[in-house]
């Protein structure tokens, strides 16, 4: 059932900028008030999209399924890490690759791709696996990397021959599990036959075991052989927020622990080392007291994440309806970072594209991609391979002056990944798509496998690879995008509105489209 085009009244500036920045025909941003997705699926916030677009994204997502089917061991049922233009594969895969597969088969199914007895028996493969897989008790996670063909948890990193992690060995990592979780999840409310098998691995997965209350935040990971345990996840504008999410949600990780990550760091001459200077306000929910950082960056506010990326941001909400549980908060703050996204891009850089996100550096290797600008990391994430960045100062902070913004002529070798463009489908599907569009034109990036994982659009170097992740990603948007947000129906149950909602909707972010405080709205 479609829906009708809404504009956030607070982002009306923004329709103009994108359609000034890129010559395109006006771009409506989709945004509204808090609701039910699972209880009403005509009420998703996605713009409606042209039959022309539709049948696009389509075939996106025809292509991007057949690289699931290349990189996928036909007896485990596990997805490979990396896909080469060739056919080869890695030899290993990750927890997050497994659910990126499962919630991939979901969408296949749903969008016809596959027959639904084909879905099934792929899941059940998949899940066979999983459920013979060696995992980590108390809590039932798993390892993070383990040989595609076999299940075996590595303890050798197949490229290098060399021991993973040393000295500690072979982690439990959060945001990885819980993206597997996330995986499972969408099988037990999508696919009746396997349902009670996919409900029993999510159960199983105790998101409160990295949980530290002394700082309440989650663990980066925990090491099996040493019991090393990396503290923490400290920024709200990360992919971990999805492992908090569940563990909230089943009730393994108290509420308050979504408030004690940063918006922003302080603004104080002590964290003078941030390449911009935070504006905000400080405000306690839940008990927890929590300062409002945001970066002011091209006259709005947006609260940043760590590297600036596209997936830090915006990969949480294929599963969680954020933007309409958090109407104060993430509805304003995520069309804010795919207009920053868009901007650098063709305004600061002008590469003529767009979409920065961890991905393959098209010459070999991987890498960190972002905007520097409205990141944390003082050491980026670049848009580039040449590492340009930005310092803004730190206002009268002793020897922090700001320096002026590098030229556009200074951003060589900038490095666009497509699965940053799907990521922004849902606030700007024209400009999305119209990027897309103008990648698989001007550079051979584009085959039956779908896109590959990246392009240097200085050289126009393409990688050779395809990630099982990013691949993901693009099965995520688009299943959302053509069948009614289906993965945020899937995942965002009932039981997880009436936990998560409340605590999400209760947040004002000091994100703005304005270059002015705006009046504190109190909830």
């Amino acid at each position: 059932m479609p829906t009708r085009r809404r504009v956030h009244p607070r982002l009306a500036f923004f329709v103009g900028l994108l359609a000034a920045v890129l010559v395109l025909p006006t771009i409506t941003l989709a945004a509204g008030p808090a609701s039910n997705p699972a209880a009403n699926p005509a009420a998703v916030s996605l713009a409606q999209l042209q039959p022309a677009q539709q049948d696009t994204l389509l075939r996106y997502a025809r292509d991007t399924w057949a690289s699931f089917v290349a990189m996928t061991d036909p007896k485990s049922g596990l997805p490979a890490d990396s896909l080469s233009s060739d056919g080869t594969t890695s030899v290993q895969t990750s927890t997050t690759n497994i659910g990126a597969y499962l919630w991939s088969a979901v969408v296949a199914d749903r969008l016809g791709i596959i027959t639904h007895a084909d879905a099934v028996k792929l899941l059940r493969r998949t899940l066979h696996s999983l459920e013979t897989m060696e995992r980590y008790w108390p809590g039932g996670q798993y390892y993070n990397w383990y040989d595609h063909t076999t299940g075996a948890k590595l303890t050798i990193w197949p490229p290098t021959d060399l021991p993973i992690n040393p000295p500690d060995g072979p982690i439990l990592s959060s945001v990885d599990n819980g993206w597997l979780a996330t995986g499972l999840q969408v099988v037990a409310n999508s696919v009746p036959e396997v349902a009670k098998r996919a409900a029993a691995l999510f159960a199983s997965m105790d998101f409160g075991f990295y949980y530290r209350p002394a700082v309440n935040r989650i663990a980066f990971f925990y090491a099996p052989g040493d019991g090393a345990s990396a503290c923490c996840y400290d920024t709200i504008v990360s992919e971990s927020r999805i492992s908090s999410y569940i563990g909230i949600a089943k009730g393994e990780i108290p509420t308050k622990e979504y408030f004690g990550s940063w918006r922003s760091f302080p603004a104080t001459c002590d964290w003078s080392w941030q390449e911009t200077q935070p504006v905000g306000f400080t405000r306690t929910y839940l008990g927890v007291s929590v300062f409002e950082g945001a970066y002011p960056y091209d006259g709005m506010r947006i609260v940043p994440g760590w590297g600036g990326s596209m997936f830090e941001a915006l990969m949480p909400d294929l599963f969680v309806p954020e933007d309409q549980w958090g109407p104060n908060s993430w509805a304003i703050n995520h069309p804010l970072t795919v207009a920053a996204q868009i901007h650098h891009g063709l305004v600061d850089a002008r590469y003529g594209y767009w979409g920065f996100s961890p991905s393959n550096t098209p010459e070999g290797g991987y890498a960190a991609y972002g905007v520097d600008a409205i990141g944390m990391n003082s050491n980026g994430y670049p848009s580039n391979e040449d590492n340009t960045f930005v310092d803004h100062g730190f206002g009268t902070c002793p020897d922090r002056p700001a320096v002026p913004d590098p030229k556009p002529k200074a951003y060589t070798n900038g490095v666009v990944t497509p699965h940053a463009s799907f990521l922004a489908v849902r606030f700007a599907p024209d400009a999305a798509l119209a990027n897309l569009a103008k990648l698989e034109r001007n550079f051979p990036i584009y085959d039956k496998w779908g896109f590959r994982d990246s392009v240097n659009v200085g050289t126009g170097r393409v990688s050779d690879s395809y990630l099982s992740l990013d691949q993901g990603i693009i099965m995520a948007a688009i299943g959302n995008a053509l069948g009614n947000d289906m993965l945020r129906r899937a995942f965002a149950t009932t039981q997880f509105q009436q936990v998560l909602q409340p605590v999400i909707s209760i947040e004002q972010f000091n994100a703005s489209a304005g270059d002015r405080v705006a009046p504190l709205v109190l909830p």
